[in-house]
């Protein structure tokens, strides 16, 4: 009898050892490894949540009226695209969107069964592909941890579902060419779909959306954890082409994938509040600085990211586990190896700048930066 499938380890189960190593200082470990924000919703938020009076039915799993609304409103005022309240949908936070988009779209064109998607990224790309039962093909990025579209075979083209690109990309923090990427899915047939969840934390240049290009066999993927804090609400959306739209949205009913409710509600209200975001958007480039700060401090150069809260940082002779271990001891920080992220990340380390700023201060103060209160 076969085993069948088991699942591969969590990668984060493998810092346990570096886990102890930073345990080991007064005031615990700074866990750096996860990008989970720590700052609050805003309370108009919450306060939405508790008056919505939407706990006792089933919540409409495309997205209540009122959502879709606001995530139009959203991409127009943010993002300066138009796009009709029934091309969105929303989803249960945008991990569960990636891990399981592969197996509607085989269904949807059985003849094909490969994920394209960046070499150095978030891993639930492949292991959607994996849990599908579909082929995980990694594209070549650059210098700039940009995806390079020139490299992809064309074979593999040919037999491909779909082509992910993550803008602000997680780890690297690169800004992929997304004109270039709609030319390329048009030319080859193949549906586009932009990951999109970091765009308002982009520092290069201005937010960009793949639908500023039209909706034509692309949809963008967009999230509310990073924006608002409320990753602990499982909300994010979907919009774009529109018959993709509702390819996805009628297969997603029958799996009863439905964002609760007064969640629902709360997000109306975290999508038209703008103000917390600008001053999300100032805390975060602060803490990017800081962590740079302290890395120098051990001599080890952090590049500013093009956009997201990850410093993605090049580990001396290309050892990140000896990073990790490194900051750990010395810094009592928790981070992550690059490899987590692909092989071609091997050489780095990931940084996510997400802790309370005193939590970031006991870091620093551990290698001796000295950082003002309020700073």
């Amino acid at each position: 009898m076969s085993a069948g499938f088991v699942p591969p380890p969590y990668p984060y189960d493998r810092l346990d050892a570096c886990k102890a190593l930073a345990d080991a200082h007064p005031g615990g470990a700074v866990d750096l490894s996860i990008g989970t924000p720590v700052d609050p919703p805003p309370p108009a938020v919450v306060a939405a949540m508790a008056a919505s009076d939407a706990e006792r039915g089933y919540p409409p799993s495309i997205g209540t009226p009122a959502l879709r609304d606001a995530v139009a409103r959203w991409m127009h005022r943010r993002l300066g695209v138009t796009v009709p309240a029934a091309d969105v949908a929303v989803c249960i936070g945008t991990k569960e969107f990636v891990a399981t988009l592969p197996q509607w779209l085989h269904l949807r064109t059985p003849d094909r069964d490969t994920i394209l998607y960046p070499e150095v990224a978030y891993p639930s790309y492949e292991m959607g592909a994996i849990l599908a039962g579909c082929r995980p093909v990694p594209v070549r990025v650059d210098e700039r941890w940009r995806i390079d579209l020139s490299s992809i075979d064309p074979d593999d083209a040919a037999r491909a579902l779909c082509l992910w690109v993550n803008t602000p990309g997680n780890p690297a923090g690169g800004l992929d060419d997304l004109d270039a990427a709609v030319a390329w899915g048009r030319a080859h047939g193949v549906p586009v779909f932009s990951d999109e969840c970091y765009v308002e934390f982009t520092w290069a240049g201005e937010r960009r959306t793949i639908l500023r290009n039209g909706t034509e066999g692309v949809v963008a993927v967009h999230s509310l954890s990073k924006r608002s804090n409320f990753a602990g609400g499982r909300v994010g959306f979907y919009a774009g082409d529109r018959e993709l739209v509702e390819y996805l949205r009628e297969v997603r009913k029958h799996v009863g994938m439905m964002v609760p409710g007064p969640v629902q509600a709360g997000a109306v209200v975290a999508l038209d509040d703008d103000a917390h975001v600008e001053a999300q958007r100032r805390t975060y480039h602060a803490r990017l600085e800081l962590g740079r700060t302290v890395l120098a401090a051990l001599g080890v150069e952090a590049p500013m990211p093009e956009g997201g809260f990850y410093l993605w940082v090049p580990a001396p002779g290309g050892d990140a586990w000896a990073l990790t271990e490194r900051l750990a001891r010395e810094a009592g920080a928790l981070v992550s190896p690059g490899e987590f992220y692909g092989a071609a990340g091997a050489g780095h380390v990931r940084v996510a700048m997400v802790q309370p700023d005193d939590r970031l201060r006991l870091m620093a103060e551990r290698v001796g930066v000295r950082v003002p209160d309020g700073a």
